[in-house]
């Protein structure tokens, strides 16, 4: 098995640029790329070095790590853990494989989000986690973390990621990875990090977690619409181990929820509109399905569809709208997140929005963990 293709196309590399510099034909490397050809070692390390790429990284055999083992009980940490979106993920993920997991650690810097966890998992997360020791945190085995996307400072002549990464929230996860040495990571950020300063943010991360920290690495894509769930959310997931693995990105959802499964059937009269915004958004637009979600761009553009686009904790009060007609409830919000009604809500309806707005597709990152933790370990 190798990553060829995958951190070639990271580095902007074509596969003509990159025949050259390792001395074979296109043809050759496309055959290498689409597992039909293994090279030499000679073209191998040519390869390698190429990409700027430990060759283990880029080659390895997965036949030869098929042995699962997960230590009693597996322990993970959540950073930035917000309302706990993570935790059920894993949860869920752990129960349908068997694992017994136990979280050693827990941060988050918003203290109404600190409120809610502690509500929910009888445990207050840590606060700033920019303040954390990382020799303080128990050992653990796997880290979760949904963080933000921040720019990266690259100028001069940088030793690692302690001068890449300083000044960003991912330099606080590699810092720790760096002191604890976990067996895995699974790391969520928003689709935009594909593309952020021209792929430069995205490139670096991947670059501090493969090559300066040791890890395999893969990543990808994925819409919560596309694992039951009636909101599209695109997100990143970045997964990696010690341990080479080979990631199945392709999902299959049976039973899909549906806005019916979301919505509630008594709303209070709080979440309406007011008719003026109800006369003026129906005067502009005509529902083709219900029940729906209705959308307002920053254009003023309306569209409606059989599901929510994506929550977003700073919106405006107004911008999705029940068919036409009212806001979600805290609690939809959190179903169209994948939150199991359980879930206390103990805030204000002001401070659960942007608890939704900011949390994960739960279903989406559990199928994710459940298949990643048998390659992992």
């Amino acid at each position: 098995m190798n990553r060829v293709q995958e951190i070639r196309k990271e580095r902007n590399f074509t596969q003509e640029q990159l025949a050259n510099f390792a001395e074979i034909s296109r043809k050759y490397l496309s055959n290498i790329e689409n597992q039909l050809a293994n090279p030499s070692i000679d073209i191998a390390f040519r390869i390698s070095n190429a990409l700027n790429v430990d060759i283990d990284k880029l080659f390895f055999d997965v036949s030869e790590v098929n042995s699962v083992v997960y230590p009693e009980p597996l322990k993970y940490i959540d950073l930035f853990c917000g309302i706990g979106g993570f935790r059920y993920a894993s949860e869920r993920a752990y129960n349908n494989l068997g694992i017994l997991g136990e979280c050693v650690f827990s941060s988050d810097i918003d203290k109404y989000a600190q409120d809610a966890y502690e509500a929910n998992f009888g445990e207050r997360p840590v606060g700033d986690i920019t303040k954390v020791n990382e020799k303080e945190i128990p050992d653990f085995d796997i880290l979760f973390a949904g963080f933000p996307c921040q720019s990266f400072s690259i100028c001069g002549l940088l030793k690692g990621f302690e001068d890449k990464a300083r000044g960003t929230l991912f330099f606080d996860i590699a810092r720790i990875l760096k002191e604890k040495k976990p067996q895995a990571f699974v790391l969520e950020n928003v689709k935009n990090l594909v593309g952020h300063d021209r792929g430069k943010t995205l490139q670096t991360i991947l670059e501090i977690l493969r090559d300066e920290l040791g890890y395999h690495v893969d990543f990808h894509l994925l819409n919560a619409l596309d694992f039951g769930l009636p909101q599209k959310r695109e997100r990143v997931i970045i997964v990696g181990s010690k341990k080479p693995f080979k990631m199945n990105w392709d999902f299959s959802v049976e039973h899909k929820k549906t806005l019916n499964d979301i919505l509630e059937k008594s709303v209070a009269q709080k979440h309406f509109a007011s008719p003026e915004i109800v006369a003026k958004r129906k005067s502009k637009h005509v529902a083709k399905t219900f029940p729906s979600i209705w959308h307002e761009n920053k254009s003023g553009n309306i569209s409606s569809y059989p599901y929510s686009c994506a929550l977003r904790a700073g919106a405006s009060y107004n911008y999705l709208l029940v068919n036409g007609e009212r806001r979600l409830t805290p609690r939809e919000m959190l179903r169209l997140q994948g939150f199991p009604d359980q879930f206390k809500i103990i805030v204000s309806d002001c401070q659960t929005r942007k608890q939704a707005g900011n949390a994960i597709p739960v279903d989406m990152v559990a199928m994710v963990i459940e298949r990643f933790l048998p390659m992992a370990f």
